[in-house]
């Protein structure tokens, strides 16, 4: 859609950002909701442990407190007197009596000899079940933080903390402890992972909130702007100027001079996108717009793409919603207005509103093809592939010689075959994917996106070939050399090769974010988790939206997350 990467295939990535992990074929801790989707059906038993302090129990005792039981015989050693306080302990615990419980724990702690460190750390963390009970959550950190003291791998503690903490409001900590559970258990507890997730998304969110409200306006590069307005065929702002528009080249200088001085703002903005003078435009729309002129719809328009190109949504919306209400203006104008705004409210993750504003625009101007084509992408991101499939095939009706519509069509009809687990369906999407190079061979989207289909096939060789192809035809597109880094690793275990290509993706385009992210990715599961945050960071300062930023300070986040627990507990996740 408008809002989205449009140097990324449209209609989805095969390998989503939050699946790079996955993808190399190695453990990641948590990119945002990512690894424990993956891990739904393992089994998740440790959890049912937790619930329930530690060791046997005795038989039940005689009504009374603990302080009326017989004490034990005078034989015992220390640690047995401990260990039968604490069998009575778990006996009160099973049958809902927790203050009684607690005592007895207390008295399996005074009774324990300090150098029986897992004992007396087990005593702790029974308490510690207890006081939860009693949703008494500074004592459980401090019962468990007692027993983690004495056996610092200790995972019932670990966890039992970091569900204390997240009760607290204590996110870094819930994380950091979550995390250690996550590596002990080899990332196998799907409740550990959802914990984790949870955590993050809210770190995230509160961090995004805060640095994208105050973070400073950043123009993406030229080829990314280029890119974007390449997926619109029936945009009149980004349409060349017209040859009466343009200023005489054969009048001398100072008659050159008044022509622009003369000029609308508007028709400077248009000059200056034609010279990739991208920092003056919305400037210049402003001009056209304080002064009232004859292009004040198509100044506000274009101003208000610029606003969303550098990630200023709130700006955008007042210029999107006046050209929405033009009822005068050309419907064209509207309509692109109704999808870049639909497009922003998919971006905000609201689908009614996104929905809403792709229907006026199809309703006001059923003509035009960028309706349909931007439609179809939302479609696909909603999971409604049939619907999805009819839009593309509306606008290569309006269309016929859109490739892109072509492409992404074939894409949709892949999704849902691979989804579906239909091998006739993707046999017949793979071969339309074939029908669109043949027919389109100069579409850079059609190769990317059957190349991605072809790795979802393990057809990793004819994959590489079509990122070549890609590559031939647009050599400025940093995204392709990234995912053609991505599949060295999945490939060929290339580590040496996908950094390169990555590299090589940030060489051509210092602003691209998913480089970033998809460096900072792989530098976690290579263990640099320095040089990962380093990464993270940079695409922190980049992200274009206010939920991408939330993204990517989960996965800085729990890259950070992993550099503590490693301090604190020297435990590190497998690595490349």
């Amino acid at each position: 859609m408008a809002a989205s990467k449009p140097v990324e295939p449209q209609g989805g990535p095969g390998i989503p950002h939050w699946k790079l992990a996955l993808a190399v074929g190695a453990p990641l801790l948590l990119g945002a909701g990512a690894v424990y989707l993956w891990s739904r059906n393992r089994s998740s038993k440790r959890d049912n442990q937790r619930r329930t302090p530690e060791g046997r129990a005795s038989p039940v005792p005689s009504a009374g407190s603990a302080s009326q039981e017989a004490a034990p015989p005078p034989e015992m050693s220390p640690l047995e007197k401990a260990q039968a306080a604490k069998n009575k302990g778990n006996k009160y615990f099973k049958a809902g009596k927790f203050d009684q419980a607690i005592q007895c724990y207390t008295e399996a702690i005074s009774l324990c000899p300090p150098e029986k460190k897992v004992d007396l750390s087990t005593f702790y963390q029974n308490r510690a079940a207890a006081y939860e009970q009693q949703q008494t959550w500074k004592e459980v950190v401090q019962d468990c933080t007692k027993a983690v003291e004495l056996n610092p791998k200790y995972v019932k503690a670990l966890f039992r903390r970091a569900k204390a903490h997240e009760r607290l409001d204590n996110k870094k900590e819930c994380l950091e402890d979550v995390t250690a559970v996550c590596i002990l258990e080899g990332f196998q507890n799907q409740n550990s992972m959802l914990l984790a997730d949870k955590v993050l998304k809210l770190l995230g969110k509160e961090k995004a909130k805060d640095k994208y409200k105050n973070r400073e306006p950043l123009m993406p590069s030229p080829q990314f702007i280029k890119s974007y307005f390449s997926s619109f065929t029936d945009d009149i702002i980004s349409q060349p100027l017209h040859k009466e528009e343009k200023s005489d080249e054969d009048k001398d200088k100072e008659g050159e001079a008044a022509v622009v001085k003369d000029k609308s703002g508007y028709l400077k903005a248009k000059q200056y996108m034609e010279e990739e003078n991208y920092d003056k435009i919305i400037s210049e729309c402003t001009k056209e717009v304080e002064a009232k002129g004859k292009y004040t719809a198509e100044a506000l328009l274009l101003r208000a793409t610029f606003y969303l190109l550098i990630g200023n949504s709130a700006a955008a919306k007042p210029d999107l919603d006046q050209v929405i209400s033009m009822e005068n203006a050309n419907v064209k104008l509207r309509a692109n207005a109704l999808i870049k705004r639909g497009s922003m409210y998919m971006q905000q993750q609201q689908p009614m509103l996104s929905t809403q504003d792709f229907n006026m625009a199809a309703d006001i101007d059923p003509q035009n093809a960028d309706v349909y084509h931007h439609r179809g992408q939302l479609k696909i991101l909603l999971d409604q592939v049939d619907e999805a499939v009819a839009d593309f095939d509306e606008c290569i009706r309006l269309r016929p010689d859109s490739a892109l519509a072509q492409a992404q069509k074939c894409f949709a009809l892949y999704r849902k075959a691979y989804t579906g687990s239909n091998p006739l369906q993707i046999k017949s999407a793979m071969k339309g994917f074939e029908d669109v190079i043949k027919k389109f061979p100069k579409c850079a989207e059609g190769y990317a996106l059957y190349a991605q289909a072809l790795t979802d096939q393990q057809q990793f060789g004819k994959a590489d070939e079509m990122y070549d192809q890609c590559i031939d035809l647009e050599p400025d597109n940093a995204t392709t050399y990234v995912h053609k880094g991505l599949l060295q690793l999945q490939w060929k275990q290339d580590l040496d090769k996908g950094l390169d290509l990555i590299s090589k993706a940030i060489e051509i385009d210092n602003k691209c974010d998913f480089a970033y992210e998809t460096m900072g990715t792989i530098e976690v599961q290579r263990g640099n988790l320095d040089k990962a945050i380093e990464m993270f960071n940079k695409a922190i300062n980049l992200a274009k939206s206010e939920m991408e930023m939330a993204h990517l300070y989960s996965l800085c986040d729990a890259a950070y997350a992993q550099t503590e627990v490693a301090r604190k507990y020297g435990l590190k996740p497998p690595t490349l």
